[in-house]
Formats: structure tokens, sequence, C-alpha cells
């Protein structure tokens, strides 16, 4: 939930309020283990209508929500994670009474968990311009990166097939190393080859890179799937397919809970070019991952939100 509570949804946790209890005693009793301050509920008239006094009581909480924000924020979440109304059941018209708390509680919800995604989106967003600009504004970063961007395209154009994956790989390395993400080299574990790793936000990232005129398939998304899934809960995997993946590789490593993430040429050339930073572009990719299971964010889409 943000720090100042939406018009709307200051309504809808009154109207809440109004549902979940008929007696007034009952939403007395609720409110003062949710309120510290006990003068908020006892300065209202309790002898009045309980619309009234509800509306007094969250009226005074929002009127300050620096000084009340910890009480709102627990008001609203034990009303949102009620699901049991069989108080509402042994009064006249119980039934009905419980659908109209049950619809209540769900629109409350609804909202507040609404406000709460786009605040976090918002300050994502505010982050990866704050990096985006602390980039632009560094000469030592952006010279190194421009280093980095003309070993890239020496491979690019480069005939040299074979040579052309370790040479990636070095350039990674550099890439990783320039946002501090304490990048280790390409080892062999276990008679596994791993490309690279790094850190980033406390997660621990096995990365593996492929350069081939084809398109990367299931079998090859398959094999590093495995890899992670022998290392520790914390480990997530970078896959980098210079030219891409398969639909149907994509479409199978997405529809359950997968370890990888996908990056294609496109995203590494919109980092070199200076259009994201590394960091934006991982945690942007995870998270839609997370919320979606789609674990291939292309970077036309990521790049639209800027």
């Amino acid at each position: 939930m943000g720090k100042n509570l939406s018009a709307v949804a200051i309504e809808l946790l009154k109207e809440a309020l109004c549902s979940i209890y008929w007696y007034k005693n009952n939403l007395r009793s609720f409110l003062s283990n949710c309120i510290n301050d006990t003068n908020v509920i006892n300065r209202p008239d309790w002898n009045g209508y309980k619309r009234q006094i509800v509306s007094d009581i969250i009226d005074e909480l929002c009127s300050n929500q620096e000084r009340y924000l910890g009480d709102i924020r627990r008001l609203i979440h034990e009303v949102i994670k009620m699901e049991s109304f069989h108080h509402l059941e042994q009064v006249e018209d119980g039934k009905r009474k419980v659908e109209r708390a049950k619809q209540a509680v769900a629109d409350l919800k609804r909202v507040v968990e609404d406000q709460t995604q786009k605040i976090k989106e918002e300050e994502i967003k505010r982050k990866r311009l704050e990096n985006l600009k602390k980039i632009r504004s560094s000469q030592a970063v952006l010279s190194k990166l421009d280093e980095i961007k003309i070993n890239y395209f020496r491979l690019v154009t480069s005939k040299e097939y074979q040579k052309r994956g370790f040479e990636l790989e070095k350039v990674l390395y550099d890439l990783f190393e320039l946002f501090d993400l304490d990048p280790k080299a390409s080892f062999r574990n276990m008679g596994e080859q791993i490309d690279g790793a790094f850190s980033l936000e406390g997660t621990d990232y096995l990365f593996e890179a492929k350069w081939t005129s084809q398109l990367s398939g299931t079998s090859d998304l398959d094999s590093f799937s495995g890899k992670i899934n022998r290392k520790l809960d914390n480990t997530l995997g970078l896959f980098l397919s210079i030219n891409g993946f398969s639909e149907d590789a994509v479409r199978i490593h997405s529809v359950s809970r997968s370890t990888i993430l996908l990056m294609d040429g496109s995203d590494l050339m919109a980092v070199l070019e200076n259009q994201i930073d590394f960091l934006s572009l991982i945690i942007r990719k995870r998270r839609h991952a997370a919320q979606t299971g789609n674990i291939y964010l292309k970077i036309s889409e990521i790049l639209n939100d800027y």
C-alpha cells in the first residue's frame, strides 16, 4: 500500500467497515485492536449512526496520514484479509449482509492492490531513470561502455565463428564488471561448463552466451535450466542468445516456474548504446517474468515504458 491512501480507497474502507460488522460494539472492538490512539476511537458519538462513526474515525486518520500511517495500514490489512463472516449470518437477513460484506472487502482489496502495484512500478521507473542519468553523467563509465561496444562490433564482423563465442564471454565479463556486479569468469563445475556468473540485489546469476546463426531452441534452454536447478534456490540464470530464441523454447519454459531469463542481441545493443543500463534491464525482465511467467520480455517493450 502506498504512503497516502487514495480518495477512492478511503471511501471503500468506510464502506467495508460499515458492512463487516452489524453491531457497533463488535465494530468498536475491532477498531480498538487496529488503532493505537484510543482518542480517535472514543471521540465520535457512539450513540449515533454507525456510518457517521466510521466516517469520523477514518476522516481523522486520513487527515494526518503521516502520523497515523501505521494505524491505517494495520486497519486495511485486517479488513482485506477477512474471509469469514459467520457473525453476520446470525443476524436478520444474514445471507445478504454476508454477500455485501464480502463484496465491500473485495472492492477495497482490489483498489489497494492496484495502488500498491502502481506505486511499485513508479518507484522502479524512477530508479531506472536515476541509474540512466547517473551513467550518462559519468564520463569514465561512458568511455568504458564505448570501449566494450567497439570490442563487440569487432566480433560482429569477425569471420572466426568458433572463437567468437569465447570473445563474447569477455565482452560480457567487462560489462558485468562495469556495472559492479562482481562477475566471475567462465568455469567448469562437476563436468558442467558455465560461461560466467554475477550477483545482483542479493541473487546469484549464472550466465550462458550462445552465438549461432540459428535461434536457440528448447534443448539449449533445457540444458541451461538443468544447471541452474542443481544450484541453491537463490540462483537464477541469464541466457544470452545473440540471434534470439525459438517460439517453442520460450513457450515451454514460460508455462511453469522458470529459473532463467532470456536476453538477445537487441538487449545487448540497447545497453551498449546507453539506452538502458544493464541493472535496470535485468530487474525489469525479472519482474515481468515473476508477474506474467514470460521469461523473454523484448527490449522494445521495456523502452516504451521510459
